[in-house]
């Protein structure tokens, strides 16, 4: 398909507009000055130009040139109109514009209204809110005849690209023709002005307006070369690119053809000639044609020979000889479908884009029935709205009726517009910019994408930001994501720009979406950002087409190669972040090679390298999808497998292979689990502007996590004042130095500290990589306090409740995920818990349990378990017996025996359900052994010897944090022989009276794994 329409590296502005010019005897034909006759061979050109079209919108394989019908429609346009007043100047000595501008108005102005106002309508039930307030816009537009620079500037807008196609989209032609009345017949009469005393008169009129036309001609010519090579939708949709096709028609009714005998053989060819032409520019023309440009010589000269070759000659009443080509267009077929044209061409367009909106896309075959649907609405609208305004006497006696009638066909849909696209807006609310200052914290690490309880609800309310905002929610950098068309970024600092020290953003518009947490980084170490982002520009070094542009992305090359040599010989940086799109090609080895071309420079500079692995790509318009369904915004997720292909870099990166480069990612938070989708919103957030970028407030609160990957990775120094974690305490005597300790003092029934303990939901983490917990549990856990509470009295209780045959119980972690012993010494993790007083069949499938996961499991819940599991207590079904567990390795066997664990066995403790008793473990680096403690006796030891170096270090060697719960069935009470059914009675608590995480020994005693 054209540009806006067609995929491919080359797009061609969408539908050609039916020009509709009168075709009435007498009407507009050639200045002959002996006569004017009609040319009923012009009324079936029109045929063949708007069946090219709508087969080209139909999307019918072979005819994808079908575009070029535009051309051929401002050809017969310009030599109809200019025709006609051209003759009216020569027999009356002046041109009448009222009267000119009274038919044009009831000739095209009503039936257009008729399709503006029924699309304003159906818009507003088969398109959701976002996309009605843009379809609302296309209709002003379109009725005040500016529809063609609507589009342009959206297209030519690379940051806000994404949006749906317009059903109005076909109304740039129909723009640019009317806007080229508006400039040609003044221009006209005031040449005639100019021209009135001459002797012969209209030789002299002639001979002007035919020098004016072919200047216009060569110019505006020229100028479509130009902007097809540096522009294509300003050469494709721009009027001035296009006013020499309707100068090539204007030469034909202007040059003394009709002096012309010729040989019949001559004007057969001619004519037989052009039809050829222009049917082997339909088949032949694609989305790949770079279009207006040379190409469009071809079907414009094309149907300037079909016209000419039956242009009267002197002494000939009409040359429609029994073999040419004008005999057949002006047979009664292609008669009658040339007088439909018009309306047909407006039907046909809006017919296939709305229903696509609500059926999803369609296929070929269907596009052809709705296309040859359009037929009904088309005869309609031409049998009960054209002809009657064009005949009525009453509207066309006097000029100012038939511009009243004119102007009441723009004002009613522009009022339509205005009523529907107002109350839509007020619908969405307010489209004013977010304040990011006031969003919630983003978390540091886990599944949420903010900094509450994992997995929790984010409250009721609207989406952040709304849909409208989102569309323009863009960073706040100015022009510094520079345009296709600009070959070299300005300074762009940012921040502490006097500061020796700053960090890099480079790369394209997906480098640019991080330019806000990137600043933030920045300016909190005292430091420069500097942004060097361009538009569409891969990056690793391809070459490749520009949509915006139409044609080789030369400026991307030239901006790549001036940018690293910026980097290579200008000051280095702290830091040096990259990004970008990953789909410029599906060629591995070509994108290997091109990001090898890159990064080689980059590697030279001496600077730390950080690639962002690149973000989910919906590839479908999310804030529109949201604004339909905003509350049910799951509606709007997405297919993890187009969206996150796998990343090539990151993998070579992750590998070793790319040495000098660090690679994180946040994509585990955007699309967290393994499932077949990924969410647009999460925890109220709108993570999308578009089809491909995330919004500046999602970019936002992803910065603490950005934070935390890039100080991980050793590529980004931690802030000099970070607000958390606090500062531990100094060594107590005893040498150990406290990280954590709550003793769950508080009133009776309310919930412990949100600083330290945040809860989990549900039956398993957000993604669901693991459904019940990957446990078999049957419970769902809660935040409650019929759940998880304190008692009053210096303890936390954790307490089973079931209704019906539903259980619930509670699930609680801490929010620092970074308890890690320090290089060579130990940590250790301890609590006093009394276990549910209950026993026997009352307790069966009762597992309350204290234990650890791997902090490298919160960024998706995946990797277990090698990221390593302490279970320092657990419990079943009621017994006097407890025990501890190590999990590491792989899923089945491997050095930890998966999936029992290296586990301790049953340790007797008959007094742990009525009495608090002391469990802890410590992980030892120094001895390299972790360690499992009741009351103070060591009662289970696993050592860094049974298991392969590799194993234990990423099972003990980082940060961890705890979780507190008591779950109902599952596995292990399975196992050990009962599970939970009537019997089993809800109601006894696991209570908590402190918990303490201390470290001592190695190189200091820091808390950060």
């Amino acid at each position: 398909m054209p540009f806006l329409l067609a995929p491919g590296p080359r797009r061609k502005p969408s539908a050609p507009p039916l020009t509709p010019p009168p075709s009435r005897s007498g009407g507009e034909s050639g200045p002959s000055p002996h006569r004017s006759a009609f040319r009923p061979d012009i009324e079936g050109l029109r045929a063949v130009a708007v069946l090219a079209v709508l087969a080209f919108h139909a999307e019918i394989p072979g005819l994808a040139g079908g575009f070029i019908g535009v051309d051929v429609f401002f050809v017969i346009s310009g030599y109809l109109i200019t025709g006609l007043l051209v003759r009216e100047a020569i027999s009356t000595g002046r041109i009448r514009l009222g009267d000119f501008f009274s038919r044009r108005a009831r000739r095209l102005l009503p039936s257009a209204a008729v399709v503006l106002a029924a699309v304003a309508v159906a818009g507003a039930w088969l398109t959701v809110p976002l996309r009605r307030t843009d379809l609302e816009y296309d209709v002003l537009a379109a009725a005040l005849s500016l529809a063609n620079w609507r589009f342009i500037s959206q297209r030519t807008d690379y940051l806000a690209a994404g949006h749906d196609q317009s059903p109005l989209l076909h109304f740039w032609s129909l723009a640019v023709e009317e806007q080229f009345y508006l400039f040609w017949a003044p221009l006209l009469a005031v040449v005639v002005l100019c021209a009135a005393r001459a002797v012969r008169r209209g030789r002299a009129v002639r001979s002007v307006v035919a020098l004016v036309t072919g200047a216009l001609v060569l110019g505006s010519f020229a100028l479509s070369l130009h902007w097809t090579e540096d522009s294509v939708s300003l050469a494709y949709l721009g009027t001035p690119s296009r006013v020499w096709q309707f100068g090539v028609g204007a030469l034909l009714a202007l040059l003394p053809w009709h002096l012309l005998r010729g040989p019949r053989t001559l004007r057969l060819l001619c004519g037989w000639g052009g039809a050829a032409a222009i049917g082997w520019c339909v088949v032949a023309y694609d989305a790949s044609t770079p279009y207006p440009g040379y190409a469009a010589l071809v079907p414009t000269l094309a149907t300037a020979a079909v016209i000419l070759a039956a242009i009267p000659g002197r002494g000939e009443r009409n040359v429609q000889g029994p073999y040419g080509v004008g005999r057949l267009l002006a047979g009664r077929a292609p008669r009658a479908v040339g007088r439909l044209s018009y309306t047909l061409y407006l039907w046909h367009w809006p017919v296939l884009v709305l229903a696509e909106a609500r059926l999803g896309a369609l296929g070929w075959p269907a596009r052809t029935a709705l296309t040859l649907a359009a037929v009904l609405p088309a005869l309609a609208t031409m049998r009960w709205v054209e002809q009657p305004l064009r005949r009525s006497r009453t509207v066309s006696e006097l000029p100012r009726r038939g511009l009243a009638v004119g102007v009441s066909a723009i004002v009613l849909p522009v009022a339509l517009a205005l009523v529907v696209g107002t109350a839509t807006l007020h619908l969405m609310g307010p489209a004013t910019p977010v304040d990011v200052k006031g969003l919630p914290p983003g978390a540091v690490s886990g599944p949420s994408l903010l900094a509450r309880a994992a997995g929790a609800s984010a409250g009721d309310g609207p989406v952040v930001p709304n849909p409208a905002q989102a569309r323009k929610d863009f960073p706040p950098d100015r022009d510094c994501q520079v345009a296709p068309e600009v070959t070299r970024s300005p300074e762009c600092l940012f921040g502490a720009v006097d500061s020796p020290d700053r960090i890099v953003l480079l790369g394209d518009s997906h480098a640019g979406q991080w330019f806000s947490p990137m600043l933030a980084l920045a300016a909190q170490r005292g430091w420069a950002l500097q942004e060097l982002v361009k538009q569409g520009c891969p990056l690793p070094q391809l070459a490749v087409d520009s949509p915006q542009l139409g044609r080789a992305y030369r400026e991307c090359d030239t901006w790549r190669a001036g940018t690293l040599d910026r980097l290579r010989t200008g000051p280095r940086p702290r830091l040096i972040v990259i990004a970008s799109l990953n789909r410029y090609t599906t060629d591995r080895q070509l994108l290997t090679a091109a990001w090898e071309k890159t990064l080689k420079p980059l590697r030279a500079t001496g600077a730390p390298i950080v690639y962002i692995e690149d973000t989910p790509v919906p590839g479908t318009d999310i804030p529109a999808c949201v604004s339909g369904a905003p509350d049910d915004a799951a509606a709007c997720a997405f297919s993890r497998a187009e969206a996150v292909p796998a990343d090539p870099l990151a993998r070579r990166i992750a590998s070793g292979a790319v040495p000098g480069v660090r690679s994180i990612s946040v994509n585990p938070v955007l699309c967290p689990g393994n499932g077949p989708t990924c969410p647009a919103v999460r925890d109220r957030i709108l993570l999308y502007r578009d089809d491909a970028h995330l919004t500046n407030v999602a970019a936002v609160v992803l910065a603490p996590r950005l934070e935390r990957l890039l100080t991980d990775s050793g590529a980004l120094p931690a802030a000099t004042a970070p607000a958390t974690p606090a500062a531990p305490a100094a060594p107590g005597a005893d040498g150990w130095t406290e990280l954590l300790r709550d003793d769950f003092e508080g009133p009776a029934g309310s919930r412990p500290s949100p600083a330290d303990w945040q809860y989990d939901l549900g039956t398993c983490y957000p993604g669901c990589p693991a459904p019940q917990w990957g446990t078999g549990e049957i419970e769902t856990m809660t935040d409650s306090t019929d759940n998880v509470r304190l008692d009053g009295k210096g303890a936390l209780e954790i307490v089973p409740t079931r209704e019906g045959e539903q259980w619930s119980s509670g699930r609680i972690e801490t929010v620092r995920s970074d308890f890690a012993p320090p290089p060579g010494g130990v940590l250790r993790i301890e609590a006093s818990i009394a276990l549910p007083d209950v026993t026997g069949p009352k307790a069966a499938g009762y597992w309350p349990a204290f234990w650890t996961l791997g902090a490298p499991l919160r960024d998706g819940y995946t990797g277990w378990p090698g990221v390593g599991e302490l279970d320092i207590m657990e419990s079943v079904n009621g017994r006097d017996t407890v025990f501890g567990s190590m999990h590491c390795g792989v899923l089945e066997g491997g050095p930890c025996e998966e999936p029992v664990g290296l586990t301790s066995g049953p340790q007797t403790c008959a007094s742990c359900r009525t009495e608090f008793h002391t469990y802890a473990v410590e992980v030892d680096l120094g001895a390299r052994e972790v360690r499992w403690y009741l009351d103070g006796r060591v009662y289970h030891r696993v050592s860094a010897g049974r298991m392969d170096a590799g194993t234990w270090k990423r099972a003990v060697d980082h940060g961890v944090f705890l979780i507190l719960n008591v779950a109902i069935g599952g596995k292990l009470p399975a196992a050990d022989g009962a599970t939970a059914g009537p019997a089993t009675e809800p109601g006894h608590p696991m209570r908590v009276d402190q918990v303490t995480v201390k470290v001592k020994g190695g190189e200091g005693g820091g808390g950060s794994g």
